[in-house]
């Protein structure tokens, strides 16, 4: 978005924030100037990830990190303050991507267009590039601008695919052949959108349409096979290592912990979850175990009943407040029955008692408020870039299946509880093994098999391809496969750090203004809410 195009806003929403001094505005002003840098520009019609590109830019990103640095920040609100820090995360990111994660160069999977699902945090999970078909934005039949659009988007991945021959000169290997089959999922998806538009557009008078689709298809089948010809020769780690595993979780996603003190918290968790996990059995040992639903019929039940119970449970406990779209963004998302023999970790639970699902499912809230009552502040309305909203995202959504836990949730089904800890330890055993891929002392596959042996009740052996899923996300995106953890522990903190300051000023803490305030900072990380709730 250019700046001129953003004064209006600008205009609209400098009243509101009220903030002490004009200089800031300054501030707005310089967040749309990045913004609009850090999309590339194009090259045969795709955006150019070349290295030569990069190189003829390096100048301009260094003006504009003097240019915000030369901002004047003297007598600021907290709030300001964060904006400018949350900016300069952003550039660190960029920086840190050209410098050090470079998964133009490593990643087969940056090259992905096609998305078919919408992601559940504000921006997709992962490093990806700046030309995404979402085709789950797209209504079929395709009338008007959407065809012109989709048609667009689909002739952009031949010239990228192409481009991406010549970019992909790394040597990282699990990234090599993990992103195979993150690309033949895009021909997959491709070949079943094609057969969806020809029940709906006649191939004769859509021609510009079905010949993007074809040439779409052909070159996303030519990239895998060359991807497949190269890997042999593909050796080298994949991990960025245990500094810049640091640096960039202190300085980019500000996340104020070490890769080592990352192991310690998440070797905590584990612990503290097998261990309550056990507690709960023992605790439980005379009541019948849970029964899973095992019809279709039996699960439209189970979570029609559940939806129900956390409405209610949120509104006549006092946890949130309430507000209109919380309950159909909840029912959009309830999930589909699976055949036992399919299940993988989290349908397994779901069938069991979808409550502890749906509580992680705060993300659905999360969404539906960035949708429908945008944040004022135009720095907070826009996506974070690299995943920065992960601590805040990943983080609360992890929180809650404990706190609603604590909270009474399951007081009527003890047996549920001993979900909650089987997926307290799941997020726990998976960030640990993404932590050794990371520092090259495991590779992907020594990494998942982390991952299975510390999540209880063997439920991750169940079903292979979330396991791949997960351990290449994490290792794509740093960070992200303890964000689940390291999240929570800071909400943790923020609570701990939040009561004790009420307490001083003689205020009660009321939990739903708790998090209601967090939820209204928008998608920026926890650290910088903490920063504006409480201080230093």
């Amino acid at each position: 978005m250019k700046v001129a195009a953003c004064s209006l806003i600008l205009s609209l929403a400098m009243p509101l924030l009220a903030q002490p001094d004009t200089n800031y505005e300054k501030l707005h002003e310089f967040f749309f100037e990045w913004r609009d840098f850090e999309s590339p520009p194009l090259r045969d019609g795709a955006p150019d990830y070349t290295k030569g590109q990069f190189n003829k830019r390096r100048r301009v990103f260094k003006s504009l990190e003097r240019k915000l640095a030369d901002i004047d920040t003297l007598g600021w609100s907290r709030s300001a303050q964060a904006d400018y820090r949350f900016i300069r995360a952003e550039m660190n990111g960029y920086e840190f991507n050209e410098r050090v994660l470079k998964s133009w160069e490593r990643d087969p999977a940056f090259y992905q267009t096609v998305w078919t699902y919408q992601s559940d945090v504000p921006a997709h999970e992962g490093p990806t590039n700046h030309a995404l078909l979402e085709y789950w934005q797209y209504s079929v039949p395709l009338k008007g601008r959407q065809k012109d659009d989709f048609t667009r988007d689909l002739r952009v991945i031949p010239p990228l695919l192409e481009q991406a021959r010549v970019n992909l000169t790394g040597n990282a290997r699990d990234l090599w052949v993990a992103g195979i089959r993150d690309i033949e999922d895009q021909g997959k998806n491709l070949k079943s959108i094609e057969k969806t538009l020809l029940k709906h557009h006649n191939q004769q008078s859509d021609i510009p349409l079905f010949d993007a689709m074809k040439k779409a298809r052909e070159a996303t089948a030519e990239f895998v096979k060359w991807l497949k010809e190269e890997a042999p020769q593909k050796t080298g780690p994949s991990g960025i290592g245990k500094d810049n595993y640091s640096w960039y979780q202190k300085n980019v996603h500000l996340v104020p912990l070490s890769w080592e003190e990352e192991v310690q918290l998440l070797e905590r968790e584990l612990y503290r979850a097998w261990s309550f996990l056990k507690l709960e059995e023992h605790h439980n040992r005379d009541l019948p175990q849970l029964k899973a639903a095992s019809t279709p019929e039996e699960f439209a039940t189970l979570t029609d009943n559940a939806v129900k119970k956390m409405m209610k449970f949120l509104e006549e406990e006092d946890i949130m407040y309430i507000k209109p779209n919380m309950e159909q963004a909840l029912r959009e998302h309830m999930g589909k029955y699976v055949p036992s023999e399919n299940r993988n970790f989290f349908s397994i639970g779901l069938h069991y008692d979808p409550l502890p699902l749906y509580s992680h499912f705060y993300h659905w809230f999360d969404l539906a408020e960035i949708r429908d009552n945008p944040h004022v502040n135009p720095i907070r309305r826009l996506a974070p870039l690299y995943n920065i909203y992960d601590s805040k995202s990943e983080g609360i959504a992890t929180a809650v299946e404990e706190m609603f836990l604590h909270a009474g949730l399951y007081d009527d089904n003890p047996r549920s509880r001993e979900i909650v800890w089987i997926m307290l330890a799941q997020r726990a055993a998976r960030g640990l093994g993404s932590l050794y891929a990371h520092a090259n002392m495991m590779t992907m596959e020594e990494a998942s098999q982390v991952h299975v042996k510390w999540t209880p009740r063997n439920w991750m052996e169940r079903e292979p391809e979330l396991l791949r899923f997960e351990q290449h996300l994490y290792l794509r995106q740093p960070g992200y496969g303890t964000c689940y953890i390291t999240g929570k522990y800071l909400i943790e903190k923020l609570m701990t750090e939040y009561g004790e300051k009420l307490e001083t000023e003689g205020k009660e803490f009321v939990l739903k203004d708790f998090l209601d305030l967090y939820n209204n900072a928008g998608s920026i990380p926890v650290e910088l809410i903490r920063y504006e709730m409480v201080g230093n």
